[in-house]
């Protein structure tokens, strides 16, 4: 299986996930796919609040994760930056990078301030992330038309990360 994602230790106690792909579409459109409310609702999370930078929203990911981000730095169509958790002792930093590879694009997403000890479920929960985006590019209806809630995990979604995870458990981590 190909593994996207990488494993890294910060300190004794958190960690980072970094998971990358190249897409087939423009920078334009995975930027709009990935900070656009209803883009982001076809593959990876619904979202309220005051879009734009120094604002916070409240998002429900695919993966039942829910709570607040701050949107901490974005610069279009290349660099987010967003504090999920803001101010608790959970607070976890994602990033994304956005480069242009001639007509395709480069998508490198990290997420810091993870505990050690789950990074292999973290890993594992954005690759699929990554693999619903490609799949939600090559098509206009949601990759998961069963939904999903704060409660209830997209079933699809839910099934390749628990495939996933048994092999990012033999990850080393870096």
């Amino acid at each position: 299986m190909n593994l996207l994602g990488t494993l890294h230790q910060l300190d004794d106690s958190r960690g980072a996930v970094r998971v990358e792909n190249v897409y087939d579409t423009d920078i334009d459109d995975l930027w709009e796919s990935c900070t656009d409310p209803d883009r982001l609702a076809r593959w990876i999370a619904e979202g309220s609040g005051d879009l734009r930078e120094g604002g916070t929203v409240e998002v429900v990911f695919t993966s039942t994760w829910a709570g607040p981000a701050r949107i901490d730095a974005c610069d279009a169509p290349r660099h987010l930056l967003m504090t999920m958790q803001p101010g608790t002792d959970e607070e976890t930093q994602v990033e994304a990078w956005l480069t242009a590879e001639g007509s395709r694009c480069r998508l490198v997403v990290e997420e810091r301030g993870l505990p050690v000890g789950q990074l292999h479920f973290y890993g594992s929960g954005w690759q699929a992330h990554l693999e619903d985006l490609r799949a939600s590019l090559a098509g206009e209806d949601p990759v998961h038309p069963d939904g999903f809630s704060a409660e209830r995990a997209a079933t699809a979604w839910h099934a390749r990360w628990t495939e996933l995870t048994a092999t990012y458990e033999h990850a080393p981590v870096a």
